[in-house]
């Protein structure tokens, strides 16, 4: 029995003008049909809910050179690429495959392989810094597979887009092997023999090899932090600092000694105000910024007391001081490296960095200030500088989807003969027809 994750092997000329045929089916009246496996016509649906055009490939890339090296350089995939080359990139260059290796959000950081095939592979943009997430491309095995967090296969007219028919590919969410999350995906991309019965299972061995080589590296980090009582002069810390995740998640995330802890609602908001305010914060003010609610002080104080516990266990050095309120060391905070990139004119990294609205649930009034103050700063930002490319990237998300001022940029932006007019006009008018208004405000499109 065949799993509904790989392809049914072989397929003749006549299953693959079948497939094709179901293909331009589901296009035209936009329903499911019989003989294509549902995990693919789900697929195929999201895709056209998401209004991807089946003939025009929506791929952009998202880095120039110097922010694609400075990004993957820092991200943690980084640490696989040797385990990938040993298990996985050699066996390739005479096989007529590809590897590409590829971010949480289904960018390719890496691609390496059959040099003559990257280079017809480049035809479909299938290029280092792509976006070929499911949201982007439509189906295609790296963005479904992160889209159904599953190694997956998908075959010829399989993809939504009809240009990628004539290849196949075998890809692999990564994940972290501490706190559980995606961390990015490894895909195989060619022929028929990138959706082989063995190329599945495979690379499923080779992501585990991935995530067990990641997990000894972080074990190895943590071990090498010098005991407390350690003299002053001994070596210095070689893990990273503590990070604190925020963006585009409910409960932050803190990273520090190889270990990813998941906080509290209540603890995320606390840390990301001291975080923000590293000059302190007396009680009085902390508590207005936390509780929606006067007199909170009382609840505040015992709040501080759960959270010292919490990062007790974590790492001492990160129990905040009191009178005011504030953290011995500095905490690193994803929303401060957006912004850090924005002021480098960073535009594309700083958009990628970007993974959503900060804590997007909390109504904590310091929090909702902080989450406005980095969203207006992006937008303004991108709104200013940012090339038109990175620009429609940025329209493409959540957070933008309705701004028409955003997408009447991009039409500026564009030259009058450009191709992708046409998109954005449509999109402008479904905005319009949607809302019921000839006009958007674009205050009332701000978090």
């Amino acid at each position: 029995m065949v799993s509904k994750w790989t392809v049914a092997c072989p397929t003749d000329s006549s299953e693959r003008q079948r497939l094709a045929s179901a293909h331009d089916s589901v296009i035209a009246a936009r329903t499911a049909v019989s003989g294509v496996r549902r995990l693919v016509q789900e697929s195929w649906q999201r895709s056209l809910l998401l209004e991807l055009d089946p003939d025009r490939l929506g791929a952009t890339v998202d880095f120039d050179e110097d922010d694609l090296n400075e990004y993957r350089s820092a991200h943690p995939m980084a640490l696989a690429l040797p385990t990938i080359h040993s298990l996985l990139i050699r066996h390739t260059f005479d096989a007529g495959l590809i590897i590409a290796i590829g971010d949480e959000a289904g960018r390719l950081l890496w691609i390496d392989g059959d040099r003559a095939l990257r280079r017809k592979a480049e035809g479909m943009l299938f290029v280092e810094g792509a976006d070929w997430s499911e949201r982007a491309v439509g189906t295609s095995a790296p963005g479904t597979a992160l889209a159904l967090n599953h190694g997956i296969q998908i075959r010829g007219a399989e993809h939504f887009n009809r240009i990628v028919h004539p290849w196949s590919c075998t890809a692999v969410p990564v994940h972290d092997p501490l706190s559980g999350r995606i961390l990015g995906v490894i895909d195989i991309t060619g022929g028929e023999d990138a959706v082989a019965p063995a190329t599945l299972p495979l690379l499923e061995a080779a992501v585990a090899a991935v995530e067990s080589e990641m997990r000894i590296r972080r074990r190895e980090e943590q071990g090498s932090r010098p005991h407390r009582s350690a003299p002053a002069l001994a070596a210095p810390r070689t893990v990273a600092p503590p990070v604190l995740s925020v963006l585009g998640s409910d409960l932050g995330r803190i990273a520090v000694g190889g270990r990813e802890i998941e906080l509290s609602t209540r603890h995320s908001e606390i840390l990301t105000l001291l975080a923000w305010h590293p000059e302190g914060l007396s009680v009085d003010r902390l508590a207005g910024l936390v509780y929606e609610r006067e007199g909170s002080i009382v609840t505040l104080r015992a709040e501080m007391v759960r959270l010292r516990k919490v990062l007790e266990r974590i790492d001492s050095s990160l129990v905040p001081l009191s009178r005011p309120y504030r953290l011995p060391a500095r905490l690193g905070l994803d929303a401060h490296r957006v912004l850090a990139f924005l002021d480098r004119g960073a535009h594309r990294v700083a958009l990628g960095a970007y993974s959503g609205a900060l804590l997007p649930t909390s109504s904590a009034p310091g929090i909702v200030d902080i989450r406005r103050e980095l969203s207006e700063r992006l937008r303004d930002a991108l709104l200013t500088d940012a090339s038109v490319e990175t620009l429609l990237a940025y329209a493409r998300t959540d957070e933008a989807a309705y701004d028409t001022q955003v997408w009447r940029a991009c039409l500026r932006m564009l030259p009058p003969k450009s191709p992708k007019r046409a998109a954005i006009v449509a999109r402008l008018e479904h905005i319009e027809a949607e809302l019921g208004v000839q006009q958007v405000a674009t205050s009332t499109l701000l978090p």
